[in-house]
Order: structure tokens, then sequence, then C-alpha cells
């Protein structure tokens, strides 16, 4: 049996999981080729597999979308492993147990589960929450990341952070101060409101932007599990580094994909 706490920093040896390279090798691995397609959440709508906005099994853990090192030297290969393969499994597992046999919750995905969180039995809401939560934050993280090579957003989504922000270094001094000022374990987000304006948030432990109705872009884990290996206590060294690997093609695409829904 899986047990995980938070942090987790003494594995000795990880296996490497090879990432896998399409839907159906995805749907094959984990027995999935004949399930049924998941609930979507209010706001969203049908989309392949490796859409921006494609929504998550409750009991599938996604793979990692490259090799565990491929973000490196900006975030290490023992992070990343540590983080997808023990931390995120262990939100899924536990998922899993809170809402147990119910077929009203277990037939919805994740992202339609923690949007409703005031339709879930107040006895597993809070389980809920928090393992769906990270469930949920985590399945959006992955995809987010990417070396950029000192990329910046361009077309639409440039458009609106000048909106929103002034300009990128407007965005990024919120984003900063953001993912800086969560007091112990949380993130930032950049997310659209309802009136589909971009925003700057933060949120405690593994609350998620849809559980407030707004629709998250992209988002970056300041919990200790996310950078210490390599920063130990020097988060803002992180979250400098962490511009580095934000993948702009697939934050802009999402951005599109979602204001259309």
């Amino acid at each position: 049996m899986l047990r995980c706490t938070e942090p987790v920093y003494n594995e000795v040896a990880i296996l490497r999981r090879r990432p896998m390279t399409n839907r159906r090798e995805f749907l094959s691995r984990f027995g999935l080729a004949a399930a049924a397609t998941a609930v979507l959440p209010s706001w969203s709508f049908a989309a392949a597999a490796d859409s921006p906005v494609a929504t998550h099994t409750i009991g599938v853990l996604p793979p990692l979308p490259y090799a565990p090192d491929a973000l490196e030297p900006f975030i290490d290969a023992q992070t990343m492993t540590l983080h997808h393969d023990k931390h995120h499994q262990a939100y899924v597992t536990n998922l899993v147990k809170a809402v147990g046999s119910d077929p009203k919750l277990s037939a919805m995905s994740v992202e339609e589960l923690v949007s409703n969180l005031d339709t879930v039995p107040a006895d597993v809401r809070t389980a809920v929450r928090n393992q769906g939560g990270g469930h949920a934050n985590h399945s959006l993280f992955w995809p987010s990341l990417k070396k950029n090579n000192g990329a910046v957003p361009k077309a639409e989504l440039a458009s609106a952070m000048d909106k929103a922000f002034s300009n990128y270094a407007g965005f990024q001094a919120q984003f900063t101060k953001a993912a800086t000022g969560v007091f112990g374990s949380g993130w930032a987000w950049l997310v659209l409101d309802p009136t589909g304006s971009l925003k700057v948030m933060s949120l405690p432990n593994q609350d998620s932007p849809l559980s407030q109705g707004l629709k998250p872009l992209f988002g970056i884990d300041v919990w200790e599990h996310a950078y210490y290996l390599k920063y130990q206590n020097r988060r803002p060294e992180y979250i400098q580094a962490f511009y580095n690997v934000i993948n702009w093609d697939f934050v802009t695409e999402r951005y599109l994909d979602l204001r259309k829904a």
C-alpha cells in the first residue's frame, strides 16, 4: 500500500517513468481503453486527451509529458520524479479513498469534483478539497512546464497581459509577489475570472481556483516538495528560475480554448 506524507525526501532510489507518447498508449497502460467519457465542468467542453483543457480521471495519475530531467538545470530530475511519482500519486490514491464507492462522485472528472465542492457530502468534503485539489492542480502543472529559452507570451495572451498588468514585466511582478507571499504551503496562479479577464492570485495548501469559479491557466507550486532538494530555503530563487520553464505555447492555447468555452 502506498504511504506518503508531506514532504517526502527520503527515497533512496526512484524508477523513472518513460513518458507516454500518445493517448492510445496511455489508455492501454492504465486499462482504460473502454472507459466512459468523464463528465465535464459546466464551463468546459469535450476535448482530446492531449488538449490544454482536457479533464482528468479521479483514479488515474497522468504521466509526465517529458523525461524527469527535461527541465534541468531549473528544476532537477530527482525533484520532478518525487513530485510526480510520490506526491501526486498520493493525492490520486487518497482521493479514490475519499470518494469511495459513491457512484455520483466517482463518475465526475477531478476538475468537476473540485468545481462543485458544495455538492460533496460534508463528511468527505475536506478530504475531496485537499486530495482533489492536489490531483487537479498537479494535473495542470505538468503540461504547463517546458524550457522556454527566454520566450514570453505572444499574440492574444500577450495582449490580455498588457491589458491586465500593463505589460509582461507587470505580470511577473504581481506573480512573483503572490508566490513569494504564500505563507507556508500553497500556489500562485494566473487565472481567468468570470468576465474573461486575467488575474493573479495565491491560494493556500491544495485549494484550487476551480473551487472559486475561476479558470486556472497555470500555477507555480510553492510547497517545499516542489523545490527544496535544489533550492533549500531559497524560495525566491526557485520562483525566479520558474519563468524559464513556463510552457507559454500550452498556456496560450489553454487561454484561447477557455475563452471560447
